[in-house]
């Protein structure tokens, strides 16, 4: 049986790159002389960056940064072979740099992003792909700004830092020396989330709560983000509502596609066509993929909904191996995921947090068996 293993990390536990080891060891245990082949892939979130040098080359290199909390944290961004340079903005804003007690979008920013942006440009870099999954933030993208050399003006003429709280407190917003920095360069944002800035499908009521928000504090961001919505309208002459992807990231997407011009690109759609996916899969019997949470929003330009419509268009049998269902799961069947299986299905949601590569391993067993004693 000849397998391709191609899973998204599980957020904050497993990265793609284990996962592939585990379910090599997994068919190998279970199945006759199974033909394994992996690749690392994301969608733009965590473990995008390993995903792109492993596709295409480049040197991965670290750079002291603010996290989301204001911490130092070290982050990692590549320099392809082009030339080009690679940012993962999870590195330096995402949501697994905060323990889960701590998180508090009113204070989170987008900073440290900034500050790898400018990091590629001082070193010459002239075109630069951020991909903007995965964040702590909602913020709007302002600490990013500010990082780049914007000055973010409150009521009283105060200099603000950039954070959640500070969106209804903008009153301007000049971005005069990041022009100047970024003049000749070009920024790729890859994305896949098309949700507006504001409204109720807008990056605070769809996302804020997951990270850390109160009821109350989304009242208060979705006022700010209002407030920083007709601040760019009147100054930058362009409604962000109208951007796709504006609300990504915590309205990250605003900054770099409304306000600064970056390109959005599909983010599992381009690590696809990096790695090569459409010819790796020529001759496959069954592709596996997966995440942490399969629900209804991993139809919408996840790994595992990037991977099952290509298997799909090439008639290449897929199914899923996931952490756990959530609401919706079913949905991704019409995407070409002929099964799903779960760790949760085997083990408590607690055991397989406290031992992910022990119960992701044994789960996988189970799921080789399952193809085992079906003859598939």
């Amino acid at each position: 049986m000849k397998l391709l293993f191609a899973s998204d990390s599980f957020k904050g536990t497993l990265r793609s790159d284990e996962i592939a080891q585990l379910l090599t060891r997994a068919a190998d245990e279970v199945l006759t002389r199974p033909d394994c082949l992996s690749l690392a892939v994301a969608d733009g979130g965590e473990g995008s960056i390993c995903a792109v040098v492993n596709a295409v080359g480049g040197q991965i290199r670290k750079h002291k940064v603010n996290g989301p909390y204001g911490n130092t944290v070290e982050a990692s961004y590549a320099i392809l072979g082009d030339g080009s340079a690679f940012i993962e903005m999870a590195q330096a804003s995402g949501l697994t740099l905060a323990p889960k007690a701590e998180r508090n979008p009113m204070l989170a920013s987008t900073y440290g992003t900034g500050q790898l942006i400018l990091e590629a440009i001082n070193q010459g870099i002239s075109n630069i792909t951020i991909s903007i999954g995965g964040s702590a933030t909602n913020d709007g993208g302002l600490g990013c700004l500010r990082a780049l050399g914007a000055k973010l003006i409150g009521r009283e003429g105060e200099l603000l830092q950039g954070c959640g709280a500070d969106l209804l407190r903008l009153a301007a917003i000049d971005i005069g020396l990041v022009s100047k920095r970024l003049a000749g360069k070009r920024i790729t944002v890859m994305c896949d989330v098309n949700n507006p800035l504001c409204g109720p499908e807008g990056a605070t009521h769809v996302f804020a709560a997951q990270k850390g928000a109160t009821l109350a504090q989304i009242d208060l961001l979705e006022k700010g983000m209002e407030n920083y919505r007709n601040i760019i309208c009147h100054t930058f002459g362009i409604d962000p509502n109208d951007v796709e992807g504006s609300g990504a990231a915590g309205g990250l997407g605003a900054a770099l596609i409304a306000v600064l011009g970056g390109t959005k690109q599909s983010g599992i759609d381009t690590i696809l066509q990096m790695t090569q996916f459409e010819s790796k899969i020529s001759g496959v019997d069954y592709v596996v993929t997966g995440e942490g949470c399969l629900d209804s929003q991993s139809c919408f330009g996840k790994v595992i909904s990037g991977v099952a419509k290509m298997c799909k268009e090439q008639g290449v049998k897929v199914v899923a191996l996931v952490g756990k269902k959530g609401e919706g799961w079913e949905e991704i069947h019409q995407h070409g995921i002929s099964r799903v299986f779960a760790v949760t299905d085997y083990f408590s949601l607690h055991d397989s947090l406290l031992n992910p590569r022990d119960t992701y391993y044994e789960t996988a067993k189970e799921m080789f068996k399952f193809y085992s004693l079906t003859n598939c």
